[in-house]
């Protein structure tokens, strides 16, 4: 018998901490349950994967600066050269598998700025390859939204009704699909594959910790940008200085590296030895910073995440509908407050409310994480019946 060849597909090794935080969680199911399995992965950061979680990885465009605007005709020609390489590339990939997972993330939303010739055609060319070349697509524990964009949609829309196997981490994203036109019927919803990580220790508490983002707004955002970013960082600093003058502790985090000049900008606005930043690279990392706080605020989701995964209280600065929903699947459904509008006066407001309820959200969120292991445990039981052949099972038991 072979083993199951598993590719890994996605935006992984490129900066973003969720992301390979959902290929770690992915990645420990498949250690733990299969073995056996050779897994390799198709990414924006291979030389990353490789180095941190030792399998062979392949760069996701030939391009190598397809997410890079071109202003010039060589550079558009590049890109469109790209397309038909990678169609070639990508289905050469997929047919050397026998399951491809992709772990997590948006890969059905657009609530960040998104072109539809980058992550949805890539998207698009994998479900697409998979089902001409039958291989198993999976597209676990994903985030969906509306989707304006006419080009952005009808991929997303394709690559779900390709892919084998659906399913979601909430129900608003099963939701959005199925508004979409994709049949749900057999779709389920799981909490979000970065609460199958372990969680660290508490560490001597404190500091406040307050996770930012290079914010600009959405998709259907872009005309008024540098408006949405200006008001974001004005508050989120006015935020800080407030913590920093009673006296706090302030600790800055990040889950992307485009994050690093907000920090800048904060630490020099507020200019005062309580404001720290954190050198986080990976979702350990963060969940340490935050196990060691009395309460974060954060904005990007999987800061979100992290901070509810170590039971710390939380607030969010929401840029989403999926920061809600998260919040709310916690039990800290009060506790969100719109990033597009930062009101640091109301923000403030919040952030004591959270604090006088700590030692009982502590105690909800305790519960809620339990829960959420159990269901995980569901999401792993439900992908290894759909998506690994008995022969797996038989290899594993071969003496």
């Amino acid at each position: 018998m072979t083993p199951v060849r598993v590719g890994v597909f996605g935006l992984l090794g490129s900066g973003n901490l969720g992301n390979d935080g959902s290929l770690e969680a992915v990645l420990g199911y498949l250690r733990a349950e299969h073995p056996e399995a050779v897994v390799d992965a198709l990414c924006g950061g291979p030389e990353v994967v490789t180095a941190r979680y030792r399998i062979p990885a392949t760069r996701l465009h030939w391009y190598r600066e397809e997410y890079r605007t071109a202003s010039r005709a060589s550079a558009m020609a590049g890109k469109g050269l790209g397309k038909l390489v990678d169609a070639v590339r990508t289905a050469a990939w997929v047919r050397r598998h026998d399951v491809v997972i992709v772990p997590g993330m948006g890969v059905l939303e657009a609530t960040l700025p998104l072109r539809p010739w980058g992550f949805p055609y890539a998207l698009f060319l994998l479900c697409a390859s998979g089902r001409l070349l039958g291989t198993r697509v999976a597209l676990v524990g994903v985030g969906a939204a509306p989707i304006g964009d006419r080009p952005t949609r009808a991929l997303v829309r394709w690559s779900a009704r390709l892919a084998a196997y659906r399913s979601y981490r909430d129900a608003q994203s099963r939701d959005a699909m199925r508004a979409m036109g994709v049949d749900t019927a057999r779709d389920e919803v799981y909490p979000d594959l970065a609460f199958a990580l372990p969680a660290p220790p508490p560490g001597p508490a404190g500091r406040v910790c307050v996770g930012v983002m290079d914010f600009h707004g959405g998709n259907d955002d872009r005309a008024r940008a540098d408006e949405i970013h200006r008001r974001y960082l004005e508050g989120t600093t006015r935020f800080v200085r407030a913590l920093a003058e009673e006296g706090r502790q302030v600790r800055l985090l990040t889950g992307d590296a485009c994050d690093a000049p907000v920090v800048a900008a904060i630490l020099d606005a507020v200019d005062s030895p309580l404001v720290t930043a954190a050198d986080a690279a990976s979702l350990a990392d963060l969940m340490k910073e935050a196990a060691a706080a009395d309460a974060v605020v954060a904005t990007r989701y999987h800061n979100l995440v992290c901070a509810l995964k170590t039971g710390t209280p939380t607030l969010a600065l929401s840029y989403a509908a999926k920061s809600d929903a998260l919040m709310d699947r916690m039990g800290l459904g009060a506790y969100c407050h719109p990033a597009r509008e930062v009101d640091a006066d109301r923000l403030i407001e919040q952030f004591r409310a959270l604090e006088k309820r700590s030692a009982e959200l502590r105690r909800t969120l305790a519960e809620r994480n339990r829960v959420a292991a159990r269901q995980l445990g569901r999401q792993f039981a439900a992908l290894t019946a759909a998506l690994f052949p008995v022969t797996d099972h038989a290899l594993r038991e071969t003496p």
